[in-house]
C-alpha cells in the first residue's frame, strides 16, 4: 500500500512519533485495523450533519488504540466541517457529574479544521459574518446602507434566536451583546462576553451588565448552553460538533456519591442524545471493559447499563460496528509490523527502506512486546517511537550504520508511561536484538 501524504505532513508525523506523541493530524496514514468501523463512523457523522444525534461509546484495555480512534474520527469529521472537542474527564479538574465544568472544558478545547482551540470566538465572528451574507442575498437590504444592514441583521438573528431564547435566554441575551460590542468595536466587552459564553467563571460585571446576564453557569445552564453552541455552529457552517469524553473509567476511582452523580450525568445527557434534544451532537466516550461490564462502573447505574448494553460474541470480527459499544481488541504482532510498515512509506527514505526489511520490523515488534511483558497492546507507543528516533534516523543519517550490527534496544524506565512500566515490570531494561 503506498501512502499518499504531502510533505508537511510527513514531517509532522514523523516528529511525533519521534517524541513518543500520537500526531496531531495525518492519522489516515497511520490507521490500521480501523477499516472495519469507517463506513459506520462516516455514515453517522452524515446522519449528525443532517440534524441528527449520535451517542458512541469505544471499549478497549490500556493502548488498545482509544486514543488513536478518537482523534483519527475528528481528522475525519473536521474535513466534513464539523467542530471537535476533546475532554480528559478527571475527578478535580472536569468531573462528569458538573457539567458547567465539562462545557468549560468543551469550549477551551474547542477546534476546527481552519482554527485550533478556542475556537470559540472564530466561530461567534463567522456565526455574526453568516448572518451578514444571508442578509445580503436575500437582496432586501443594500451593502452601502448600513443602518438598514444593522436593523436586518438584528431582526434574521431574533429569528435564529428564538429557540435558544425560549431555552435559555442568558445564552441569547449574550450572543446579542457580544454582536453588538462587535459591531461598536468594544474588543473588552466583547472578549468578556465571549468568555461568559464560553462557560467561563468570574467575567467582569461590567461585561455581563452590557448583555444583561447574571450569574455563572451551573450544570443544568450548561446542557442549554451546549443547545445553544449547537445552533451558533450550524448557523456559522459546521454541521455538528464531535465531542469526545475521555477515560470516562477514571469515574470507578471517585467516592462512591461522586461516581453515582456523574453516572446519573451521563445516563442524562445519553437520554437527550437519544430525544433529540441536542441535533448536531456526535458524543463519542472512551473507557476500559472494567468501566463498562464492572460494578464500579456502568453496572452500578442499571438504567444506564441498559442503553449501553451490547452483546459481544468471542470473535470481534463479527463485532457490529452499529451497536451502542465499539470494541477495540487491541494490537496483534502483525497489526504492530503492518503499522511499522506503514510508518517506513512515509518516512520516505529509500536507504531506510532497503536496510530496514519486514523481516526487522517483526523482530523490533516481538522484542518490544515481549519485554513488556507480552502485552502488545501496549507496545504501539514505544516501538514506534524507537523505530522513528533510535533506528530509522540512525539509518538515514550514517551511511555505515546498520541496525543488526550497531543497535542495542534500551527501555529505560523514565522513557515509559505508568502502564508500559507496570507491564515492563523493571525499572531499567537492557535488550540487544
Amino acid at each position: 500500500m503506498t501512502v499518499e501524504v504531502s510533505a508537511r505532513r510527513r514531517r509532522d508525523i514523523v516528529d511525533a512519533l519521534r517524541r513518543g506523541a500520537v500526531p496531531a493530524n495525518g492519522l489516515d496514514a497511520l490507521a490500521v485495523g480501523l477499516d472495519r468501523f469507517t463506513s459506520t463512523l462516516d455514515e453517522e457523522l452524515d446522519r449528525v450533519a443532517g440534524g441528527g444525534s449520535v451517542f458512541k461509546a469505544v471499549r478497549g484495555e490500556y493502548g488498545a488504540g482509544k486514543t488513536f480512534l478518537t482523534r483519527w474520527l475528528g481528522e475525519r469529521a473536521k474535513r466534513r466541517g464539523f467542530a471537535v472537542a476533546e475532554v480528559q474527564v478527571s475527578e478535580l479538574e472536569t468531573p462528569l457529574h458538573r457539567m458547567e465544568t465539562v462545557y468549560r472544558r468543551l469550549v477551551e478545547q474547542l477546534t476546527t479544521e481552519q482554527f485550533a482551540p478556542s475556537a470559540l470566538r472564530p466561530v461567534l465572528d463567522g456565526w455574526i459574518f453568516a448572518l451578514e451574507e444571508d442578509v445580503l442575498a436575500a437582496g432586501t437590504v443594500a451593502e452601502t446602507d448600513a443602518d438598514g444592514l444593522d436593523r436586518a441583521v438584528g431582526e434574521l438573528l431574533e429569528r435564529r434566536l428564538a429557540d435558544i431564547s425560549r431555552s435559555t435566554p442568558g445564552f441569547a441575551a449574550a450572543l446579542r451583546g457580544y454582536r453588538a460590542a462587535i459591531a461598536s468595536g468594544d474588543q473588552v466587552t466583547a472578549g468578556g462576553l465571549a468568555a461568559w459564553l464560553g462557560g467561563q467563571p468570574h467575567v467582569a460585571a461590567t461585561a455581563r451588565r452590557a448583555a444583561g446576564v447574571k450569574g455563572d453557569l451551573d450544570h443544568f445552564g450548561a446542557l442549554s448552553f451546549l443547545q445553544g453552541l449547537l445552533t451558533v455552529l450550524r448557523d456559522s457552517g459546521h454541521p455538528g460538533l464531535l465531542l469526545v469524553l475521555d477515560e470516562v473509567e477514571t469515574l470507578q476511582r471517585v467516592r462512591s456519591d461522586a461516581r453515582d452523580k456523574a453516572l446519573n450525568a451521563l445516563r442524562q445527557l445519553v437520554d437527550d442524545i437519544y430525544a433529540g434534544r441536542f441535533p448536531g451532537l456526535f458524543l463519542l466516550i472512551t473507557g476500559t471493559p472494567a468501566f463498562f461490564d464492572g460494578q464500579q462502573g456502568v453496572q452500578r447505574l442499571a438504567p444506564l447499563a441498559q442503553r449501553l448494553a451490547t452483546d459481544f460474541g468471542p470473535e470481534p470480527r463479527w463485532d457490529n460496528p452499529r451497536a451502542t459499544q465499539l470494541r477495540l481488541p487491541g494490537f496483534t504482532e502483525a497489526a504492530l509490523v503492518q503499522l511499522g510498515i506503514r510508518v517506513r512509506e512515509i518516512y520516505g527514505s529509500d536507504r531506510v527502506t532497503d536496510v530496514v526489511g519486514d523481516d526487522y520490523l517483526a523482530e523490533l515488534a516481538r522484542a518490544v512486546a515481549g519485554r513488556l511483558g507480552g502485552q502488545v497492546g501496549v507496545a504501539p507507543r514505544v516501538y514506534l517511537k524507537k523505530l522513528v528516533a533510535d533506528i530509522f534516523d540512525r539509518v538515514d543519517q550514517f551511511a555505515d550504520w546498520n541496525p543488526r550490527e550497531h543497535y542495542a534496544l534500551t527501555l529505560r524506565s523514565d522513557e515509559l508511561t505508568e502502564v508500559e512500566r507496570n507491564a515492563a515490570s523493571a525499572d531499567d531494561v537492557d535488550l540487544t536484538l
